[in-house]
């Protein structure tokens, strides 16, 4: 398709999108869509920030932290609009650089991604957990030049000693931190004249390879997810309070904590994630009535639910991995509330296949999101008859374009998006998932590529070889599991597994890091030495172990 003109100064993220014969058949007509044309000239910010505050007023609360700290619109403007002042005129950022963002969830955190959005800049936000090699790794991909970290996070960032990175802290008490130095400057910003498809973000996931993918979405893009979703089945209210455990630097965070809530001039709280205890506390004490979490996090909140008022939740809402028909009856019994399952991807930006109401059908993901359509390929490419397992393909608004990566070819084929996932259609029009189709392994809603684990294994002197795979489990869906073989000498007990454990978190985020380590004396392989962790995985065989 045919780009409007751009504002980026910067081009590398048009000058990087996949070849035009590779991107996906983006639709913004489909039947029962819910209206998605868009001006030329778009900026999210603004939409998201100045739009909302001239339809509703700037005395609304916006955005609040876990203290009880809130903001109203007409402040979180204010805050972000300084910002923007100071990335434009004190650090140099121009339109379409990259400017990484890293921190806890917290208030300052969405300013400065509301503001990276004004400035016509490209957001680039990572969790708080990444390690150095990752950060590395996703600032060369992007060739990310500037960086707005809280100072909590800034060691591990620091130590990754990406070339020619500009680090401005926030939330410390150094002279030159960004709170300071944006406290001096304008209240009110002017959003740059962006593009509706110019780069706002590029969002990273990690494929079966273990190398991450950078994911390139527009301006467009970011209120599409939420005309679609969010306006057609989340439904929200200008007086709800949303609230999760999803970080920024998931899509499912981004858009269910921040771009949903503010598309409809609702309230967020900013607060990041301290365990179900903490959560069930914040719904209480804060009066929350929307909430964004995984199924493990339901699973667990079961068993403290008595001991907290939930009475102001009315909305609640699960991605990241499959929800279970019985987790789904659990919850609805002990709170009255039906559960919307969806399913997303940071390829497609966020849900596109989700139920509501009325029309959940437990055990099911659900119907494709007004403005999607969904179907299940067979191995030919062709749809399957209803009832016969194959490949979910969904195209919509929003759609897979990475960053100058071949997989681009393996993700989008005759325009529809093919997101790995295996998929059953019922006769009556609902998807019912059956499983990945990769080895991905999705533990409590986050994804985990065996082989990056696999490389982090082998980056200790003790091991000589590593397979890992996902092992089914009642609480978080799968666990990593790590099938290991040790160099001679090295002794298979308890503290070996300790300490390749501890190890391992200092090369990739805790959550990537195996929770069982089992030792053998050799993998299984072909006879042309391909790993086979099928049989791993399905326990097919036995192998010595301590």
């Amino acid at each position: 398709m045919e780009l409007n003109r751009s504002a980026h100064v910067d081009t590398f993220s048009r000058d990087h999108l996949p070849a035009p014969g590779q991107w996906p058949d983006l639709r913004f007509d489909l039947p029962g869509s819910p209206g998605l044309h868009y001006p030329d000239r778009l900026n999210c910010g603004a939409e998201l920030l100045d739009a909302t505050i001239g339809r509703l007023g700037p005395a609304r609360p916006a955005v609040r932290d876990g203290a009880g700290h809130v903001w109203s619109y007409g402040e979180l403007k204010a805050n972000v609009d300084r910002i923007a002042h100071t990335l434009t005129t004190d650090l140099g950022v121009v339109p379409g650089d990259r400017v990484l963002l890293r921190g806890p969830t917290t208030p300052w955190l969405a300013a400065c991604w509301l503001a990276v959005m004004k400035a016509g800049a490209v957001a680039v936000t990572v969790l708080a957990a990444q390690r150095p090699g990752e950060l590395a790794a996703v600032c060369a991909i992007a060739r990310v030049r500037h960086a707005l970290c809280d100072t909590r996070s800034a060691d591990d960032l620091i130590k990754a000693a990406v070339p020619h990175l500009r680090i401005t802290l926030f939330g410390g008490d150094a002279p030159d931190d960004l709170l300071r130095r944006s406290a001096k400057k304008p209240t009110s910003y002017v959003a740059l004249d962006t593009s509706a498809d110019d780069v706002a973000l590029i969002a990273f996931t990690s494929g079966t390879t273990g190398r991450p993918k950078g994911c390139l979405h527009f301006h467009r893009d970011v209120l599409a997810i939420a005309d679609t979703f969010s306006a057609c089945v989340l439904r929200p209210h200008p007086d709800d309070l949303f609230a999760g455990s999803p970080p920024l630097g998931f899509t499912f965070g981004l858009g269910g904590l921040l771009v949903f809530p503010l598309r409809v001039g609702a309230s967020t709280l900013l607060a990041d994630w301290g365990g179900p205890a903490r959560l069930l506390s914040d719904v209480q004490r804060h009066r929350v009535s929307v909430l964004f979490t995984a199924p493990t996090a339901y699973r667990a909140m079961l068993g403290e639910l008595g001991a907290y008022d939930t009475s102001s939740l009315r909305r609640c809402v699960s991605a990241g991995e499959h929800l279970p028909a019985a987790l789904w009856h659990d919850w609805r019994r002990a709170t009255g509330l039906r559960v919307i399952n969806g399913i997303g991807a940071t390829e497609m930006l966020h849900i596109f296949i989700a139920a509501a109401d009325d029309a959940i059908r437990p055990g099911t993901t659900g119907v494709p999101v007004p403005g999607y359509e969904a179907r299940v390929l067979g191995p030919d490419g062709l749809a399957v008859p209803d009832g016969e397992p194959g490949l979910l393909a969904v195209r919509g608004p929003t759609g897979c374009r990475y960053l100058a990566d071949q997989r681009q070819a393996a993700y989008v084929r005759d325009g529809w998006n093919l997101t790995g996932d295996t998929y059953v259609r019922e006769p009556d029009g609902h998807f019912r998932y059956v499983a990945r189709a990769d080895d991905m392994i999705v533990s409590a809603g986050c994804n985990v590529a065996g082989p990056e684990v696999e490389e982090a294994l082998l980056r200790h002197p003790d091991v000589l070889e590593a397979a890992v795979v996902g092992r089914p489990d009642e609480r978080r869906g799968e666990i990593v599991v790590a099938h290991v073989v040790l160099r001679a000498g090295v002794p298979r007990t308890g503290e070996t597994v300790r300490r390749l454990r501890e190890f391992t978190k200092k090369e990739i985020v805790p959550y990537k890091c195996p929770r069982e380590i089992v030792f053998h004396d050799g993998l299984p392989r072909t006879p042309t030495g391909k790993l086979q962790r099928f049989r791993l995985r399905d326990g097919a065989l036995q192998f010595p172990r301590d």
